[in-house]
């Protein structure tokens, strides 16, 4: 099958005009990174109600010190999290750092209360650290540098109420026990950041193939992955990644790992955009192509009416509908999961190595599968 050209939109350059422009934040790395040079200044004698750490970039930014306290050898800091307008479980969140002076001239970091514990392979770090990545880990400790005048320091990070925080993430199924991860690539949250949740994909990817899992299962959202779940009992959590728009990113991973399998479990709309070759379904950047299910419908015998009418349908659903009352969601459904196999082989075979697809697509629930590559998989 030669299939529709491949097309995969990089991520937005341009942005819908909005009455407001979104405020932007700040990571938990770098309010951590905040916290921790305020509790060593005190340390070193200098209270401090604001404090400006370098990020990434080579900007600066400004932090607001919420409270800060000297008992004995230490010295506590705390920073709230900021997260802008973006809708981030972490959001005001006490980024809380306890300092004390070393011997030796260095910075270690620990992981306190409501930080996560590292257990399994595959997050770029080692199994029983704290889940302080590596972007982070330097921003803290140039944070620190700069207020320790040369000495070295223990530097422990807490977040109070971060196990609660966690269990709203994916960290479990990654591997992350106990906490929060402390997070962040350049330090700025964006809102409603599309590039934090494809690099979220691409991890979730590289923990999967670090556990010698080599099915990787991808779901449009929350519904369709617990229809996947129920579909493929037998594989483990970390199988299943909730993919979004990015599955091209997370096909690039899986052949990048070494995975051989990939399996798609998605609602019609979705599934239609990837039949037609888009591997960016997101909603502003293409549209599902009702031509398409029409052919598919005249194809498997539908009448000229029902083509007709979903060729000019707003969304692939009226087609779903008319062909469930037509008796052909099967049929139709079935072509469609083919299609979208065939895209994922080839989009996967330009990437380096073509992964056997399989495909399920489920109704609106996002549990019952109605129509899929393997036969048994449809009651």
């Amino acid at each position: 099958m030669t299939g529709p050209p491949l097309r995969e939109p990089d991520l937005p350059r341009t942005a819908a005009v909005r009455p407001k422009a979104l405020r932007t934040g700040f990571s938990t790395g770098a309010c951590a990174a905040a916290a921790a040079k305020a509790a060593v200044a005190a340390l070193a004698g200098t209270t401090l109600s604001t404090v400006t750490i370098p990020f990434p970039s080579g900007d600066r930014h400004a932090f607001t010190v919420h409270s800060l306290r000297r008992e004995g050898s230490t010295a506590t800091a705390v920073v709230i999290k900021d997260a802008g307008d973006d809708p981030d479980v972490t959001h005001g969140a006490h980024l809380t750092v306890t300092a004390a002076w070393r011997s030796d001239g260095e910075v270690v970091l620990h992981g306190g209360k409501g930080v996560g514990v590292v257990t399994r392979a595959g997050l770029g770090l080692p199994v029983g650290q704290p889940a302080i990545n590596p972007v982070p880990r330097e921003m803290i400790t140039k944070a620190v540098w700069e207020a320790a005048g040369g000495r070295g320091a223990d530097v422990t990070i807490s977040v109070p109420d971060g196990e609660r925080m966690a269990r709203k993430t994916t960290n479990r199924r990654l591997g992350i026990e106990g906490g929060i991860s402390i997070l962040g690539t350049t330090g700025i949250v964006r809102p409603f950041s599309t590039a934090s949740w494809r690099a979220s994909v691409e991890q979730a990817v590289a923990v999967l193939a670090a556990q010698q899992v080599p099915t990787l299962v991808l779901a449009t959202g929350g519904r369709t992955e617990r229809g996947a779940m129920r579909l493929l009992p037998h594989l483990p959590e970390v199988a299943f990644v909730e993919v979004g728009d990015f599955t091209g990113a997370a096909l690039r991973r899986a052949v990048e790992h070494g995975l051989t399998e990939v399996v798609f479990v998605g609602m019609i709309g979705k599934l239609t955009k990837l039949a037609a070759g888009v591997l960016m379904t997101h909603y502003t950047r293409s549209k599902v192509d009702t031509g398409l299910l029409a052919e598919i419908t005249t194809a498997h015998g539908g009448s000229a009416e029902d083509a007709a009418e979903i060729r000019n349908a707003p969304t692939a659903r009226r087609a779903y509908e008319i062909w469930e009352a037509a008796g052909l969601l099967r049929a139709c459904g079935d072509d469609v999961c083919a299609r979208v196999a065939d895209v994922l082989r080839r989009f996967s075979a330009e990437a380096g190595r073509a992964l056997a697809s399989r495909v399920a697509m489920v109704d609106f629930t996002g549990l019952a599968v109605v129509a899929a590559t393997e036969p048994g998989w449809v009651p």
